[in-house]
């Protein structure tokens, strides 16, 4: 226990200081010192912060990456809004390098709402450093965001082209997956013509039953209309309400039926006029589907897209083909799971110079719980133009081509009665009130039979498929908490997946690279393009001299002629 200000014999001992007793004549003990929290300097005086906020950012920060990476940037070229300079009188614009800064750090720090990155701007000094001091409001800053769209894109693309310039896209294979997303709408602000159609029919039972109840009223009212001193309204004013607030109801309802047929849509969104109701595996979102595919190498976002559709089915070749362009190479490997097999998009792949690895669906479950044959069990012979069943008999080709509706073509191969009648197989093959055995064959069949050829060495690849596209989207949806897209519409949503899709690369590559590589890099960029302006400055210049020269010289030269007139006619 420490003491201060202890007295002895009128003697006064401070801390830390001896303690000497008089009897003994000799120091005994040191008074232990009192130790105080620490305190901060006094708020009062003036020099309270560094002269300079660059004394609180460190030179390895990484908002000093965001700074170098939007340097570099030509936003003009990019199409980003007010990149030219001012706009007029008025006060001057907020130059939208600071706020593609602003949203760039506050994606990468899961800040996203305009309100909050307004607050950090003032409160942050990393933000305070980045944007110079600079405090835009709210509204500026989800104005950028929303007028800006396909800026952003193009920023996202032009990240992909910087990524081939460092190496860091190995362009052989990519990893092709999609993810539901929540948009800004809910549930019960998309209707389907099934909801409609329920809709409607529960109105139509509530206007039967209020009109019996108003029917009703009215006739006791009639009877009791004597003793009635509300003027014979009573209950049915209520009842009537009711029942025109119905009506109203159903109006609106039936013309949003009418719409949808009209329009030849499933569904119609009073909030987000492009959200959708998306399903999968009895899990429904109201928003948007958002398609990926990701290099293997280091498992960046090659390209990117946000649709509306919850079926990946058709997704495959429009994905694979953006990639394989992203990614300037002339022949792609891509794999995507069960979700995206289908027989045409994977035609269109195998045209596309695209080699597809995708497991095809389990479909025959149903007979094989039966104990019957299935599809894969009849062997196709080319040559022959033929299928062979498991007890040999063959199935010939009919005359003609089947259509489904979606445009499918098949040929269908038949057996003779005669031969499944007699045929030991016939429980496993037929159904009790069939005949004959009909398979359906694809005119274009040969592009499933060598997919299915390929699939077979495609394990590996398979299980490499999960490591490589479930880590941005568990990196944004897990890690960064971003399930749902705050903005509306097709436009200003894909611009916010390109930030999302941006910010993702960009953390990446500063990981990858090193802060000291990426900031290295980006200064290079940033100090070609300030060499090009300089000399596309000078180059207007000279072009200007020039210009002024051939005046002058064309205005001499007619001085000229009309001084030696002016001479010869005076001699």
């Amino acid at each position: 226990m420490s003491i201060r200000g202890w007295c002895s014999g009128g003697l006064r001992f401070e801390a830390g200081q001896e303690f000497f007793s008089p009897e003994s004549g000799c120091c005994t003990i040191r008074f232990m010192t009192n130790r105080s929290y620490k305190t901060g300097p006094c708020r009062e005086q003036l020099s309270l912060l560094p002269p300079r906020v660059e004394d609180y950012v460190g030179r390895d920060n990484p908002v000093r990456a965001i700074e170098a990476y939007v340097c570099a940037l030509d936003l003009e070229k990019l199409g980003f809004r007010h990149a030219g300079g001012g706009i007029g009188a008025g006060q001057p614009s907020y130059d939208p390098a600071d706020l593609l800064k602003a949203y760039l750090y506050g994606y990468l720090h899961r800040v996203r709402s305009s309100r909050r990155l307004e607050q950090e701007a003032q409160r942050n000094l990393e933000l305070m450093w980045l944007l110079k001091g600079l405090t835009p409001g709210y509204r500026t800053i989800a104005n950028f965001r929303r007028d800006n769209w396909a800026a952003l894109k193009a920023a996202n693309r032009e990240f992909v082209l910087l990524l081939r310039e460092l190496n860091l896209l190995g362009g052989e294979l990519v990893a092709i997956d999609g993810a539901f997303f929540h948009g800004d709408a809910s549930k019960a602000s998309i209707k389907t013509k099934k909801r409609l159609a329920e809709q409607l029919a529960r109105l139509d039972r509530d206007i039967e039953e209020y009109g019996k109840a108003l029917a009703s009223n009215d006739a006791t009212e009639e009877v009791h209309s004597s003793s009635n001193e509300e003027g014979g309204r009573g209950n049915g004013g209520a009842v009537a309400d009711k029942l025109a607030a119905l009506m109203e109801r159903r109006a609106k309802a039936e013309a949003d039926l009418d719409r949808l047929k009209e329009s030849g849509e499933t569904q119609l969104s009073t909030t987000d006029a492009d959200a959708r109701l998306l399903s999968k595996r009895g899990h429904v979102v109201a928003g948007y589907n958002v398609q990926i595919a990701v290099d293997a190498k280091h498992k960046l976002i090659a390209t990117s897209e946000v649709v509306n559709d919850g079926n990946d089915t058709g997704q495959l070749y429009e994905v694979a083909e953006a990639a394989k362009e992203a990614l300037g190479v002339e022949a792609l490997e891509a794999v995507a799971d069960t979700g995206y097999y289908n027989g045409a998009t994977l035609k269109e792949c195998e045209e596309g110079g695209i080699v597809a690895y995708v497991p095809p669906p389990k479909r025959t479950g149903g007979l094989e719980e039966q104990g019957r044959f299935t599809h894969e069990a009849f062997s196709y012979d080319a040559e022959a133009d033929v299928y062979r069943c498991p007890a040999g008999a063959l199935l010939k080709p009919m005359n003609g081509v089947k259509i489904s509706p979606a445009g499918r073509q098949d040929v269908r191969y038949v057996s003779l009665k005669s031969v499944c009648k007699a045929c030991h197989l016939r429980e496993r093959c037929l159904g009790q009130k069939a005949d004959k055995r009909t398979i359906y064959r694809w005119v274009h069949e040969a592009v499933i039979d060598r997919h299915r050829e390929r699939m077979k060495e495609a394990g590996a690849m398979m299980r490499q498929r999960a490591c490589l596209v479930e880590h941005p989207f568990g990196t944004l949806k897990c890690r960064a908490g971003y399930r749902h897209f705050l903005v509306r519409g097709f436009d200003k949503v894909r611009g916010e997946w390109s930030l999302m899709a941006l910010c993702y690369n960009l953390a990446r590559v500063l990981n990858i690279l090193g802060f000291d590589e990426f900031v290295a890099f980006f200064a290079r960029r940033a100090a070609e393009r300030a060499i090009l302006r300089v000399l596309r400055a000078i180059t207007s210049a000279i072009g200007l001299a020039n210009a002024s020269i051939k005046a002058f010289s064309a205005k001499l030269v007619r001085n000229s002629a009309i001084i030696c007139f002016r001479f010869s006619t005076a001699a």
